[in-house]
């Protein structure tokens, strides 16, 4: 097997940063390892049926890199968000070109392109000051090797495609335009197959390609028709796929463009969009048995809203093991030389080319030619960590750790791409998520007794985060599956106790069931919220032997450290969760809360902040900020952070009284509430509807911290509180009411003395 770059048939440029000498090559320059100062133009489209243009693309949305543009038109902004990136990033479409601009007047192959085709070895290089050969034979194998045009314009293929010019030049020989007889004079693209050679070997060759013939998806470029010509000089046939043209830019050139006109790479929005509008024509060619092999963003065009992902000439069936393998140095996986392509090895090439495109990768053919650079020194995966931990599933070295499909693989990357937009403009963009559950309950909300005013800023207890945190999915195809869901409205022991029996096989349970990794699931969360850890350990450790690769095993062995009081061992687990789903927010909110267990408050904070600012329906995100920015002194915070629970929630009185409650609290260094926050407590509780024990609770509170600011010496201007005018006479009579008024709700006598000797203690004196 041989692994084999493509060339983009770009014509070679010097690097313009002062001082080098060196050559530009796939948009960096052999020496000095940067991009240029001004890119290179080409010569022609990056790959088959791809146009070129010398306009900049203008990207609109948010993302890591630079500054973002909007097209406008008549002088008002063009709000054109299409179907890329699941319709979140707004890009601006590329105008399709017209195909006879895109040929190229003189087609040359550079030297710098030249290689062997079957040992990859440099071949055509000068030598003496002479030129080097564009026909001849490899010096280290013998293969013979030609980078001359086979094709002229007017040649007339199969009497049917009249070539017009040569586009570009591939791994596999030249790409021409030409058109189709036959067919209303359509633009197509001729890409060669194989080198001129055996004829009985062309034939083979074509007939194995025709399956390519079968492959329809929107995405994917049409192919049209598989063809043969004999070679001018030696008479051998080259055969030839006849394809769809694809007017537009390829993703290379955008990125060529954005680097000209604003000296930084693709945001790291856009890159993600473009990933996830190709990756279901991947997934469509794994579910068919083919793999791709040599993705790469010379490979995607975009014309108009719309990405075609084409140069089919490497594509080869999953379980092919003689035919050749092409693909590209520094996009392609480490194992492609032992175990040959895969579906894991063409989302592998996906997550480096996402790298490709949203930092500058100096190196990345050479140096890191399979890892990443230090992420701290690169602000798109510094700035961004769910990002950054998508890259790094993406390209892991061991195929078994990547992500397990395209469609899993395009799911995360649309949880990834929500986060990013959402921490870009504070504008949340929730989704609804086919793994984890919703919250089973809000977990860290402070109570109303004013004794809890201190004691609502430590973290919340284990058993609440335990028991509240989302629940994994169960899978709906599973033996089991109908059978657990009749055990929801059971209470806790009795789900015990029903587990139990179906894992041990007991009372008629199916064997599917009671073999099913789901009931072990189940069973070990019921033993954990029961606080049973010893037996939740010995079913977690019976279902990590039977599938220790499911990420669901080690959310509960987090679940299960957390309870048991390990919080080392419970963040460990949820991490790499987090890294095995960068895009989903239960992980994250599970990290956040192991981490405030752990006293690391400003991780704590970290993933609090990214799941509240993306859905705001993790209401338990919410609360933990607040709690955070208090303990850090952000009193301003905590209460927006506490203002943003929606009005839907079922915890939004909750947080409102929170939030009145935080404001109450002196700043930090102050000795008592400001005037504004007494007035602006007032009004937040005169619109709530509260039990009215609670509502007096609030009033005492609210009345007290304006008696304290009084009797300092310090004014209460502005409109009265609660109705009580801010007088020191007036809010005593308040408070005095109000104890009164309490001792009337209270449930004991006990409890009613004590609030009326407070009525007594405050209430204003008198003479009599």
């Amino acid at each position: 097997m041989t692994a084999v770059g493509t060339s983009s048939g770009l014509a070679a440029q010097a690097c313009t940063r002062p001082g080098c000498n060196g050559t530009i090559e796939d948009g960096y320059c052999d020496v000095c390892g940067l991009a240029p100062l001004v890119p290179a133009q080409p010569s022609a489209p990056a790959a088959s049926g791809g146009v070129s243009t010398s306009t900049g693309l203008t990207t609109t949305g948010t993302g890591a890199s630079g500054p973002s543009s909007r097209r406008t038109r008549s002088g008002a902004s063009r709000s054109s968000r299409g179907r890329l990136g699941a319709g979140l990033v707004e890009i601006d479409p590329v105008p399709a070109r017209d195909p006879a601009t895109a040929i190229m007047a003189h087609p040359q192959v550079p030297e710098s392109k030249r290689f062997c085709g079957n040992c990859g070895q440099a071949v055509g290089r000068s030598r003496g000051g002479r030129p080097g050969l564009t026909e001849g034979f490899c010096p280290h194998c013998g293969t013979q090797f030609s980078f001359s045009a086979k094709l002229a314009s007017g040649d007339l293929v199969a009497g049917q495609y009249e070539v017009l010019g040569c586009l570009a030049h591939g791994g596999l020989g030249w790409i021409y335009l030409a058109r189709d007889h036959h067919l209303s004079d359509r633009w197509v693209v001729l890409k060669g197959l194989l080198n001129s050679g055996d004829s009985s070997a062309q034939e083979a060759a074509v007939a194995e390609r025709r399956f390519l013939a079968e492959v329809e998806h929107p995405t994917i470029v049409g192919i049209y028709n598989f063809v043969q010509h004999p070679d001018k000089v030696t008479g051998a046939l080259t055969g030839y796929i006849v394809m769809e043209y694809v007017g537009g830019r390829s993703l290379r050139q955008i990125l060529l463009d954005h680097r000209a006109t604003t000296g930084q790479s693709l945001p790291v929005s856009v890159a993600l969009a473009y990933a996830i509008e190709v990756l279901p024509a991947l997934g469509y060619l794994h579910n068919r048995g083919l793999v791709y092999c040599d993705f790469k963003p010379e490979n995607v065009i975009q014309t108009e809203e719309q990405l075609k992902l084409i140069d089919m000439g490497a594509v080869r069936r999953i379980d092919d093991e003689g035919s050749p393998i092409y693909g590209t140095a520094g996009y392609q996986a480490p194992e492609i030389a032992a175990l040959g392509p895969s579906p894991s090895s063409d989302l592998y090439t996906v997550g480096r080319a996402l790298a490709v495109l949203t930092f500058e990768f100096a190196g990345y053919q050479t140096q890191y030619e399979h890892s990443l650079p230090d992420p701290a020194t690169v602000p798109a995966l510094a700035q961004h960590e769910s990002f950054l931990r998508a890259v790094r599933r993406a390209t892991n070295a061991d195929p078994d750790q990547r992500f397990a499909s395209a469609s899993e693989m395009a799911e995360q990357l649309t949880g990834v791409l929500r986060e990013v937009l959402a921490v870009a403009d504070g504008q949340q963009r929730p989704a609804f998520s086919t793994l984890f559950s919703a919250e089973v309950q809000a977990i860290g909300v402070p109570g109303h007794d004013p004794a809890d005013r201190t004691a609502s800023y430590a973290a919340p207890p284990v058993a609440d985060v335990v028991a509240g945190l989302p629940v994994p999915v169960v899978d709906s195809s599973d033996p089991a599956a109908g059978f657990l869901a009749t055990l929801s409205p059971l209470e806790p022991a009795q789900r015990i106790t029903a587990l139990t029996a179906a894992v041990a096989g007991e009372q008629g349970t199916p064997a599917e069931v009671a073999e099913s990794l789901e009931t072990r699931l189940a069973l070990a969360r019921a033993l954990i919220v029961g606080e049973r850890l010893a037996d939740a350990a010995a079913v977690l450790a019976d279902a990590a032997s039977r599938d220790p690769a499911d990420w669901r095993v080690t959310w509960y062995q987090g679940l299960h450290s957390l309870a048991h009081g390990d919080h080392r061992a419970a963040r460990a687990a949820f991490d790499e969760v987090v890294e095995t789903l960068p895009g989903e927010l239960a992980p994250k909110l599970a990290l956040g809360l192991a981490a405030e267990a752990a006293a690391d408050f400003p991780a704590a904070a970290r993933y609090f902040q990214v799941v509240w600012t993306v859905d705001r329906s993790y209401v338990s995100a919410g609360f933990g900020l607040a709690r955070i920015r208090r303990r850090d002194g952000d009193k301003t915070g905590a209460v927006d952070a506490l203002s943003g629970v929606p009005q839907s929630s079922s915890q939004y009185t909750a947080a409102q009284v929170a939030a009145l409650r935080m404001r109450l609290l002196p700043a930090t260094g102050q000795q008592w509430v400001s005037a504004d926050d007494l007035h602006e407590a007032s009004r937040q509780m005169s619109g709530l509807h509260l039990d009215p024990a609670v509502q007096q609770r609030l009033t005492t509170e609210v009345l007290l911290a304006g008696l304290a600011r009084i009797v300092a010496g310090q004014p209460l201007d502005g409109a009265p509180l609660l109705g009580v005018e801010p007088n020191e006479r007036a809010v005593r009579s308040g408070l005095e009411r109000s104890y009164r008024t309490q001792a009337r709700q209270a449930p004991d006598a006990a409890r009613r003395v004590a609030l009326v000797d407070m009525a007594n203690e405050i209430r204003p004196r008198t003479w009599s």
